[in-house]
């Protein structure tokens, strides 16, 4: 498949851009094969790959810088591994995963838009087992399905819920875009829709992007206008990835 040049520099910004709030990226890259029409969900395999690379960085440098709490990752993954494995196994058509795709954009862009982090006394709380088990089991789900981490859905729910603040958050998504990647791509790979040769022009580029978002995300600067332009972006997508269905 030919990928036109400016899809790589693009890809190097949304790796950039998404690393230094600790997610991987993959919503982006979806939303760039969305801008130039080849997004399928025989791609999907690619912005799982390249996930796990930018979201594993970005997981190192929160770690070393301390934000990183095991136990408020483990209830949300215990069922969203699992989870996001079953939806990368289940077979969509192409208007219902641009469907699904078109509102996952939507959704991610109005995360990077609007939401702010919330104090509250809630963080660092106890957070009730039942809603981490169920909360995890569909987010790794919708994961599974559109072939991203599901990070860009659970950073809004911890911050808005007052689960976790702003770094805290980012160490915890960009664990759990990780593991979810893996599954995902394990379930892609079984379905034959893992191509190496692919990924590997993004490799480099992705790794560069990641390791200069993620250094910067973990220290003190702030991201907030490039978010907000990217946030633009993934709406545009979305919107753009929906029209076709709406006037059809």
């Amino acid at each position: 498949m030919f990928i036109p040049i400016e899809i790589y520099f693009l890809f190097f910004l949304i790796a950039l851009l998404y690393s230094s709030v600790g997610h991987g990226g993959a919503s982006g890259y979806i939303a760039i094969f969305a801008l130039f029409g080849i997004a399928s969900p025989k791609l999907v395999a690619v912005p799982l790959a390249l996930n796990i690379i930018v979201a594993s960085i970005s997981f190192i440098s929160y770690y070393k810088s301390g934000y990183f709490q095991k136990k408020l990752l483990l209830p949300f993954v215990l069922t969203s591994i699992p989870a996001a494995f079953i939806g990368g196994l289940i077979k969509i058509s192409e208007p219902t995963f641009d469907l699904l795709l078109s509102v996952a954009l939507i959704l991610s862009g109005i995360r990077l838009l609007f939401l702010r982090e919330i104090k509250t006394s809630k963080v660092d709380s106890q957070i009730p087992l039942k809603t981490t088990l169920t909360i995890g089991m569909i987010l790794g789900f919708a994961a599974g399905v559109l072939g991203i981490g599901g990070g860009v859905f659970l950073s809004p729910l911890l911050l808005f819920f007052g689960w976790a603040n702003a770094k805290q958050t980012a160490a915890t998504s960009s664990a759990f875009i990780v593991l979810n990647s893996i599954s995902g791509l394990a379930s892609q790979t079984i379905k034959g829709n893992f191509n190496f040769e692919l990924i590997i022009p993004f490799i480099a580029i992705v790794f560069v992007g990641g390791f200069l978002g993620s250094r910067l995300g973990s220290s003190k600067l702030s991201f907030r206008k490039l978010q907000a332009i990217l946030g633009i972006v993934l709406l545009f997508a979305g919107i753009k990835t929906i029209f076709p269905l709406i006037i059809a």
